[in-house]
């Protein structure tokens, strides 16, 4: 389905929901040489605005940052292998999204955000395009949970399992010190997002992240080491942060992933250079085998490239 076609992306700007800054256009190429099917696990593709239509309730409005933006910085990165997430800012309408993934001249996956009214087809349908999982937002949306709505978290999982994908999760694990006890029996294995999206300040003796780890240890979730700007209380190279990495790493290596987090939205720092923001990986991850098996091997297990 087509949204109804804007004018700009002017018209779409509220003051609920203002307008983000532009990502940087002119990534430098990393220090480190990525390994060869390297893959960033989360990204989004937005707009134009001209074209498809946010959805009212958002919190935010990304500028455009399409799919040739994202493929020129892939190829600057070294990158050839891609998963683009469904942003809050479209809801349940994948359509950008599917749109991209089948459009990319690159191996491509997705994560979707579905509702309890998507039909046996209709996943089927988006399995065929590519998607992999769906996003359960809990953080970056209007009306922000310190709950996690396990029941119906629980149904949806149980639609998505027949086809193998997994459930993705932006929560701020902080708020959590039984995660591991509350996903014990999940139906699907679950990906947590921004190394756990713990608020600026916490560190790795945080009863949630601690609880994070022990799920990782059991082999039932994995983090994405994505958007250290949101959990650090600094600027670049964003204090606090290289100590979770390590620690996530560490634990269960065989379940982390890397993430460019392009375009950046909601950001209250200074845009990043993803080049720059790539190299962190060469202190999260020192060992060139290690950076294999996060960039290459964890994710074409879990999206089946």
């Amino acid at each position: 389905m087509t949204l109804p076609i804007r004018n700009s992306l002017k018209d779409q700007v509220s003051n609920s929901a203002p307008l983000c800054e532009p990502f940087d256009p002119f990534p430098t190429a990393p220090r480190c040489t990525l390994p060869t099917n390297s893959c960033d696990t989360h990204a989004h593709i937005c707009g134009p605005a001209s074209r498809y239509q946010y959805d009212p309730s958002r919190i935010y409005t990304p500028p455009d940052a399409l799919l040739s933006d994202y493929l020129a910085m892939l190829k600057t990165l070294g990158i050839n292998r891609a998963v683009i997430v469904q942003p809050s800012v479209y809801g349940i309408d994948n359509t950008v999204t599917l749109e991209a993934i089948k459009a990319a001249p690159i191996p491509c996956h997705g994560v979707a955000v579905i509702d309890s009214s998507v039909t046996n087809a209709e996943l089927q349908t988006m399995h065929d395009t590519g998607i992999r999982g769906i996003r359960l937002n809990l953080v970056d949306v209007n009306n922000p949970s310190g709950e996690i709505p396990l029941d119906m978290a629980r149904k949806l999982a149980e639609l998505i399992a027949p086809l193998g994908w997994h459930m993705e999760f932006l929560i701020h694990i902080d708020d959590y010190p039984n995660l591991d006890e509350q996903f014990a029996e999940f139906p699907t294995d679950i990906v947590v997002g921004h190394m756990g999206y713990m608020r600026p300040g916490k560190t790795n003796k945080e009863p949630g992240f601690k609880a994070l780890l022990k799920l990782m240890e059991k082999g039932q979730c994995w983090v994405k080491l994505t958007g250290p700007y949101r959990i650090s209380s600094g600027d670049m190279p964003y204090p606090g942060v290289l100590e979770l990495a390590q620690t996530l790493v560490a634990t269960a290596p065989e379940r982390i992933l890397w993430g460019s987090d392009w375009p950046h939205v909601m950001l209250k720092k200074p845009m990043p250079n993803d080049g720059i923001l790539c190299d962190l990986l060469i202190n999260w991850i020192p060992e060139n085998t290690m950076r294999h098996i996060v960039l290459v091997d964890n994710p074409a297990k879990l999206y089946g490239f």
